[in-house]
């Protein structure tokens, strides 16, 4: 397994979320060696096909119509333009070009299609959603985007989706789930050997730095070379003009596997990349580009969103009490003189001794000021968090801001250092483990349902 091709699942609780990362560490021991690009080599599958093969007509998948009837169940052209539109307004993507867009609908048509066979499997078990079931989870689904249940509706309906696409969606995940609590958990078991080897395994590498990494992965041969490094540097100016989030750029060019997830390579340690991108990323700080970057086979480009290290304290998790001062300018306002106003604003925070000032030199300046006790520091941009983290308690940041916006400045009126992590529990580790291994199950039991399946394409 190459390190772009670790599975990922969804992880709606970030404590959960550093525990799957802990075990899957342990599980892995010293960790994988990375395989930075597929092997050409044609892998045995007890297949008999020709190695000079031919193909015969003309295939293009992508012109059929996305729709489908699974075992008499019909998918409409309706369900997948809603589905995609209920994705597209869960991430605020919108502006999806036509070739993302086209590629979008076939693996939305893909997932109606499991999430079908999910149901109709749910339903042989005598497993029924009741529509109370799906409301209250549809109203909490709706509290989570902070609307009530009619805005919610009006908002998908704006989206160009509807309330019947996310109840649809929401019957497909509560049937499967109750479908793998009856007969798949109880097939599952967890020895508390290998459990007590995960927590020893885990507290060994205390301290090991991991790095939550993107990328974008260029293939390039000796004849092609300088044009594929020319077409990453073009990229890399391109996404640092932030008009587009790195994951776009991951999705339109790479040619990694993990182009479907944004170039998202998860949590990994250094130790399990090639050389040349583990000594560039040990060099890079948070929310930092790098790139291109030769390895085997290509050209790499690092987006570097998080690191940590297991089982310690990140300084990145403090707490901070902080007073920010924000002088704004008129509209209009030209470069130089948004210039010349952050000069002398810079001026007047400099004088700014402790918290205790602040309300009287923002008199002094017509500045606003806004307190806040709850920041933590990984929540700041990250051009700021290495900034914070070097301030006593009483100075300020240097300012900050646009000519539209105005300047502004942090002052640091309190840090209360975050506490030392904890390793997971036995029963958390044997929770995971349950789940990860009914997950396996889950997967090979949906290739059986799809292996069977009666599906006509339209």
């Amino acid at each position: 397994m190459g390190y772009r091709d670790i599975v990922k699942y969804r992880i709606r609780d970030a404590r959960l979320g550093r525990l799957l990362g802990w075990v899957a560490l342990a599980a892995l021991g010293g960790g994988a060696v990375a395989q930075t690009v597929p092997d050409q080599s044609v892998p045995e599958t007890n297949l008999d096909i020709p190695a000079n093969l031919q193909i015969f007509g003309k295939v293009d998948p992508n012109v059929r119509k996305p729709t489908a009837i699974v075992n008499n169940t019909v998918v409409t052209g309706t369900d997948v333009d809603q589905r995609v539109a209920l994705i597209a307004a869960a991430n605020n993507a919108t502006n999806i070009s036509e070739e993302e867009r086209g590629r979008l609908k076939m693996q939305v048509l893909r997932q109606l299609i499991d999430e079908t066979l999910q149901i109709q499997e749910a339903a042989t078990e005598k497993i029924v959603v009741t529509p109370a079931e799906i409301s209250q989870a549809f109203d909490r689904v709706a509290k989570n985007f902070n609307r009530s249940p009619d805005e919610m509706r009006k908002f998908l309906r704006s989206s160009g989706s509807s309330e019947r696409s996310l109840k649809r969606q929401i019957e497909g995940e509560l049937a499967w789930q109750r479908y793998l609590r009856r007969r798949v958990e109880p097939l599952v078991n967890v020895g508390d050997e290998e459990v007590k080897a995960i927590q020893d395994r885990i507290e060994a590498s205390r301290g090991t730095e991991e790095y939550a990494l993107r990328e974008i992965y260029l293939a390039a041969n000796d004849a092609d070379q300088q044009a594929t490094f020319n077409k990453a540097r073009q990229i890399i100016a391109e996404i640092q003009k932030g008009q587009q989030p790195f994951e776009y750029f991951a999705r339109s060019f790479s040619e990694a596997t993990t182009r479907g997830v944004g170039g998202d390579l998860g949590w990994i340690r250094a130790s399990s990349l090639p050389q040349t991108l583990a000594d560039a990323v040990q060099q890079m700080q948070v929310g930092q580009v790098a790139g291109p970057i030769q390895v085997p086979g290509g050209f790499s480009i690092l987006y570097l969103t998080d690191k940590r290290a297991i089982l310690s304290a990140d300084p990145r998790d403090s707490k901070l009490s902080l007073k920010q001062l924000t002088v704004r300018f008129p509209a209009g306002t030209s470069q130089a003189q948004a210039q010349a106003r952050a000069a002398d604003f810079a001026k007047s925070i400099q004088t700014i001794k402790g918290c205790g000032s602040v309300e009287k030199i923002a008199g002094a300046i017509g500045a606003e000021v806004v307190d806040n006790d709850t920041v933590k520091v990984r929540d700041l941009p990250a051009q700021l968090q290495n900034i914070i983290l070097k301030l006593q308690v009483g100075e300020a940041t240097p300012p900050f801001g646009s000519p539209e916006e105005g300047v502004r400045s942090l002052v640091l009126c309190g840090i209360d250092a975050p506490k030392t992590n904890q390793a997971p529990s036995a029963d958390q580790i044997e929770g995971q483990l349950t789940q990860t291994r009914v997950n396996l199950r889950a997967q090979a039991k949906l290739r059986d349902l799809r292996r069977d399946a009666i599906i006509e394409y339209r």
